[in-house]
C-alpha cells in the first residue's frame, strides 16, 4: 500500500520516493537542479540536534533540508 505524505514526515533510515513538488519560483528551481524530481529516490539520513536542518540522501548526495520547505516535498512510502 503506498501511503503519501510529506517529506518532513520521514524519520531517519527511512526511505521514500519523490512524487510532487507544491513549491515555485527559485526554491523549486533549487530542488529541482538537486535532483529532487519525481520518482527520485531518497533516505533520510539524520536530523540536526534542534530538529531542524534535516539531512537526506539525494541521488548519492547528502542535502540538508529545512523542515518549511520539505512541507513541499510530497512522497510516497
Amino acid at each position: 500500500m503506498i501511503h503519501l505524505t510529506c517529506l518532513n514526515e520521514i524519520k531517519p533510515g527511512e526511505r521514500a520516493v519523490v512524487s510532487s513538488l507544491r513549491t515555485t519560483g527559485s526554491m523549486r528551481r533549487r530542488l529541482l537542479d538537486i535532483g529532487l524530481i519525481e520518482n527520485t529516490d531518497i533516505e533520510c539520513i539524520g536530523t540536526s540536534p534542534g530538529g531542524d536542518p534535516s539531512a537526506y540522501l539525494i541521488r548519492g548526495a547528502v542535502i540538508a533540508i529545512r523542515s518549511e520547505d520539505c512541507k513541499d516535498i510530497l512522497v510516497k512510502i
